[in-house]
């Protein structure tokens, strides 16, 4: 079983790091192998709704989120981390995760997933709720805490000295490598995912003489 933590912010080894870092060792404490992800500084390119995603099964660009794409199938659990931006992730990450989503949804199903937010002050609970959309659009069960994932400070020993931040994440790991473990368990027992019906998509625009 395998996690892979995603940095969303430009530092690497900042507050969104430290909350991931404490969860990650909490998983490997726990039997699960992790990998954790830096997007770096670079811009990374928005969807341009091209469609093309649709025939391949991953983007078309060859970056980042191709290579995360075509290795999917190597993680059981995808935690995302990221700043708190005027209330909102970083703009980098939402670039990466619109393009990691959308070509790979019906891959995600049955994936379980976590958000981690790192604030100053306020926003994190909005940021928070952003990011938890990404899993409940695609199938994923979503790994609860004590608390909701967020840590508090400025900089990495602020973090540090966040309590009950940390003591969240590592609660957050215990509970995300007891899912795996039952999850992985109900396989070995005979138990299938679940078999979707086709998918409908509907729209609501209405004739403005109605």
């Amino acid at each position: 079983m395998k996690v892979l933590l995603i940095n969303g912010s430009p530092n690497k080894e900042g507050c969104t790091y430290t909350a991931l870092h404490e969860l990650e060792m909490t998983l490997q404490a726990n039997g699960i192998q992790t990998e954790l992800l830096y997007l770096g500084k670079k811009p990374i390119a928005g969807c341009i709704a091209c469609g093309s995603c649709m025939k391949t099964g991953h983007c078309f660009r060859e970056d980042l989120v191709k290579d995360i794409q075509e290795r999917l199938d190597e993680f059981d659990g995808i935690v995302i981390g990221s700043p708190v931006y005027y209330s909102a992730p970083a703009g980098q990450l939402v670039s990466f995760l619109n393009r990691l989503f959308y070509a790979a949804e019906s891959r995600m199903a049955g994936k379980v997933g976590a958000a981690v937010v790192s604030c100053r002050r306020g926003g994190a609970s909005a940021t928070f709720e952003q990011l938890n959309q990404y899993f409940t659009i695609c199938n994923m069960p979503i790994v609860a805490s004590q608390y909701w994932n967020s840590v508090h400070g400025f900089t990495p020993d602020d973090v540090r000295k966040d309590k009950e931040g940390l003591q969240t994440m590592r609660t957050l790991g215990q509970n995300m490598a007891w899912l795996l473990k039952c999850i992985e368990s109900g396989k070995q027992n005979g138990i299938k995912k679940p078999e979707y019906e086709a998918r409908v998509r509907t729209h609501f625009i209405q004739d403005k003489y109605e």
